[in-house]
């Protein structure tokens, strides 16, 4: 993104006219229907959707189904309506944080994900970072309600970019709160 004056508001807003996210998501958290099981619904950890083992391929489809997509206190991850809470089978985390931007002001870090949703990391929305059994770095950003987004590889490494090194860890910081991402030398 370019321009020094540009404002927080209209960075994000430029993302997610980007992304095409201007719609609104629907209030799944209001939403407290009865459970109607599973319907052969997942999404696998490379952000695939299948239901009964095939894949859904139109994205317009895919949007709409996380769209309506919660994350339950049980752990679980339901598609939500007014009338229906469906169960949906997650590998990893439903969403793929596909792009990373700083802001002009080097003060906000935004995600776009593989479904079009912008998210700012800072306090309500916090970047997290686990170790695979093999030492390399899982990153995640929380998106909305509990349900997160891992950090694709390019958009991590656009990240240890920006990282600044204090105690041997790096971290970045966003809308005020600083995030750890790994020890600098495992990185």
């Amino acid at each position: 993104m370019s321009g020094e004056s540009q404002s927080f508001e209209a960075f994000i807003a430029a993302l997610q006219r980007a992304a095409g996210a201007n719609r609104a998501a629907p209030p799944v958290h209001l939403w407290n229907p009865a459970y109607c099981g599973e319907a052969g619904f997942e999404i696998l950890k490379d952000g695939t959707w299948k239901h009964e083992g095939v894949r859904i391929t139109r994205a317009p489809m895919v949007r709409l189904f996380a769209s309506i997509l919660r994350k339950d206190e049980d752990g679980c991850t339901y598609l939500v309506t007014p009338a229906e809470k469906i169960r949906v089978e997650v590998e990893d985390a439903p969403f793929l944080a596909v792009r990373a931007d700083r802001s002009a002001d080097g003060k906000a870090i935004a995600f776009t994900t593989n479904v079009g949703d912008v998210v700012t990391a800072g306090p309500d929305n916090p970047i997290r970072v686990e170790t695979d059994a093999d030492g390399a770095p899982r990153p995640y950003v929380l998106v909305r309600g509990r349900l997160e987004a891992r950090i694709l590889r390019a958009p991590f490494y656009e990240l240890v970019g920006w990282a600044e090194e204090n105690g041997g860890v790096l971290s970045v910081e966003s809308l005020g709160a600083r995030f750890a991402l790994g020890r600098a030398d495992g990185l």
